[in-house]
This record gives C-alpha cells, structure tokens and sequence, in this order.
C-alpha cells in the first residue's frame, strides 16, 4: 500500500475498514488537557468492551438472585463457567479444545505447570530463557530451579542476541542446544519479546526442543489475539497467556493455558478438586477422577467475576475473526511505522523487526539531545497512552480490535508537537 500523511487518508482507511464497527464496542478514556484520548496500550492492559460491563452484571445479577443456585440453573452456569471460554481460546491459539482452559493467572499456571513439566535430574536439569525476559518469567524459572535443589547461576541460562543487534536469532538457540541440549530439561520462551516486539519463531523453538529432548513451555502474553498460533501443530508441551492484554478483559482476568493433548497421565500434574471431573466432582471420592484433557490441571473453581470479561471479549474475537484482525494489524504498524520513518528518521528509531512483529512498534530517540523519558511525560501530557521501558522504549500497539487509522496519525501529530515542545 502507497500510504499518505494526510488526516484524510487516515479517515478514508477507517471508512474502507470492515472491522470499524468494533471501536464503538469499546469504552475509551476521558479527554485529558484537551485533547481526545489515542490509546496504543493495548500490549500493556486492553480497553474495556462495553459487553463486559454487561456479562459482570450480569453475573452480579445472578448471584443476587439465585445465590448458590447460580452454580447449576443459569444461562451460564458457575459450575461450568471455565467452559465458556474454550472454543475462544482454542480458535485464538490454534489448539483443539481439549488442550485449553481458562485458569488461575499468567505466572500462577507457568508454576503449576513447570511442576508438570521441569523434572530435573542431576544430569539434564537446566531451563533455557531469552536474555531480557520479562522479569515474572526470570523470578519463576530461577524459583523452581533452586526448589529441586539447583543453582540457577549456572542453571538458569540465558539465549541472548548477538553482540551489536538486539533481536534473536533461531541458528543462536540451536547451537546453544548443540553444546547444551543434553543437560537441558525445559526451554521456557515467549512468543513475542515483550521488549522489542519481536516475534519469535514458535514453531522453530518448539522442533529444537523436541530435537533435543527437552520440554517446551511458551509465554504467549504478548502474542494471544495478536499473531497467528498452531499450538496443536507446533506442540509445545504447555503454554500460557494472560488476558488483559490484548484480549480486552481487564486487570488481573482470568489467564488461559495449553497443555498438548499427549499429556494425559494423572502422574503428569498435581490434583485440586476442579480437575476433578465434573459428573464426579460432588460426589466427594477420596480417588481423584480427572477430568478430560487440559481441564484436568484447574485446581479450583474460578472466580467468575474475573472470568465473565474474558468470555464476553471472547465472543467479539469470535465475530471479528483473527484473520481479519491481522490483516487490519498489519496495515495500522505499517501505517505507524512509515509515519515514523517518514516524520522523525533523524530522531525516532524503531527497534522492533518489519518482518517480524505483531502489533507493538518499539520506539527509541535516536537524538541525544532529546531526554527520552521527558518526551514520553509530554506524549502523555497530549493523551497520548503508550508505556516506557526502561532503559529508552516508548512501546505504542495500536489493537486492530478498536483502534483507528485516525489513531495513528494523531500519534505522530502530537508526537511532532512533543519533539518541538
């Protein structure tokens, strides 16, 4: 596409977008300062869909009037409130349904099924991470390796970029695992660097594990409802994502996790009274009876309050179509992208790779002149909602679910006005 910076051209994008009607779905921040909000947070906490407010009072509702009937006799009953979410997770990750449940949080999951699947031995008990990762998943993998009794000092070992560049490289973790693999036993990797934005190479990450027997867990935080996943083809053994990022349904929801389907042994994860099945689960057997496929991993009932965002935003990923929405994706960073590189080259530099992103750009000030850190204050002074990254990135995701062509260039509008500030 030939793009154009005009404010005309944008509003002529929106009006040709399929997907428009879903902004209006959606509850944007107030005016601040006088300006109308531009929202590219999408990567940090999504916005709130207006059928969420609905399914939580709803809920609410329920609760009020049938207390603890609302379990069995409702349109949505608690007992099988979990389910609701399946098919919406299984179409977003590329899984069957039997892989996925809605569960517990992002970092509570990667701990429940590390314990499934980190089973060290004094001979292959190191856990391979991407250097720079997110600090939740660096505290959770050194945890449980000093819990089996090792260090992670030399344990815990890092696949970083090259000296120079900042992106990572697949040939890097296959010769680390060449010279590792044996004494390897969980690799423990994102699908998109939360940092740079990049996507990695899921696939690639989860054959090299297979190759060198290891185990493969993935943190789909950043890429769930952002880029197209095969889980069920690519076979990790287990992965997770939260929910409030890009799937819009609030701080703290319900995260969602995958477990492959050649995993089914009781022996495979610890047993709470959800994972039990749920035509025995009230009949109070000492033996557990787990359930079929991924529900099996639930420890406990799951606070429906929590939940009832992630199904009702659920449903609008469902009418949208992932397809369609990384089709608008693309255009919206392009559009972003070449507004930047057009408007700023001298100034602005974008670290996340064109070839492999989603919907995250990474901005860093190329000027030194310019202070970094004051630049994004006055970018918020504008209503302008991105997030900082230490040590320099400004990350702006503009979501394909409710924001514009609009958005983006009033983006670089009053970016223009911070530089000249």
């Amino acid at each position: 596409m030939i793009y154009q910076d005009s404010p005309d051209f944008a509003a002529s994008l929106d009006r040709e977008d399929p997907l428009a009607s879903f902004r209006g779905q959606f509850n944007f921040p107030r005016d601040k300062n006088g300006f109308s909000p531009v929202y590219l947070c999408g990567n940090s906490l999504g916005l709130q869909p207006k059928l969420a407010v609905d399914f939580v009072q709803s809920e609410l509702e329920k609760w009020k009037d049938f207390a603890v009937d609302g379990h069995f006799h409702s349109k949505r009953p608690w007992v099988s409130y979990h389910q609701q979410a399946t098919a919406g997770f299984a179409e977003l990750t590329g899984a069957k349904p039997g892989e996925v449940v809605a569960m517990n949080t992002l970092t509570v999951n990667l701990h429940l099924l590390m314990a499934s699947f980190y089973r060290p031995t004094p001979e292959r008990r190191k856990i391979v991470i991407e250097a720079g990762a997110f600090p939740s998943d660096q505290y959770a993998a050194a945890s449980q390796i000093r819990l089996h009794g090792f260090d992670p000092e030399s344990d815990l070992l890092e696949w970083r970029p090259r000296s120079g560049e900042l992106h990572l490289r697949l040939e890097d973790l296959a010769d680390m695992l060449e010279r590792e693999g044996s004494s390897v036993a969980l690799l423990l990797l994102p699908g998109v660097q939360y940092y740079t934005g990049q996507v990695l190479d899921m696939q690639g990450i989860c054959e090299l594990g297979r190759q060198h027997g290891c185990r493969v867990g993935l943190d789909l935080a950043h890429a769930v409802g952002n880029v197209a996943l095969q889980l069920s083809l690519w076979a990790p053994d287990f992965a997770s994502w939260c929910t409030y990022k890009y799937l819009n349904a609030g701080p703290g929801a319900i995260a969602g996790a995958f477990v492959h389907e050649s995993h089914r042994s009781p022996d495979d994860f610890l047993h709470g009274w959800w994972g039990n099945k749920q035509g025995t689960r009230f009949e109070m057997r000492r033996k557990f009876d787990p359930a079929e496929g991924a529900e099996a991993w639930q420890m406990s009932n799951p606070p429906i309050f929590s939940l009832a965002p992630v199904i009702a935003s659920l449903q609008l990923f469902q009418q949208a179509g992932l397809d369609r929405l990384r089709k608008k994706s693309m255009m919206l960073t392009g559009y972003l992208h070449w507004l930047v590189a057009t408007r700023f080259d001298d100034r602005i530099g974008n670290i996340t790779p064109a070839d492999a992103r989603g919907c995250q750009l990474s901005l860093i000030v190329k000027d030194k002149s310019i202070d970094a850190r004051a630049l994004f204050d006055r970018l918020c002074e504008r209503n302008v909602t991105g997030d900082w990254r230490n040590p320099d990135v400004i990350r702006v995701a503009p979501a394909p679910l409710y924001n514009s062509f609009v958005d983006v260039f009033d983006f670089a509008e009053r970016l223009s006005d911070a530089l000249d500030d």
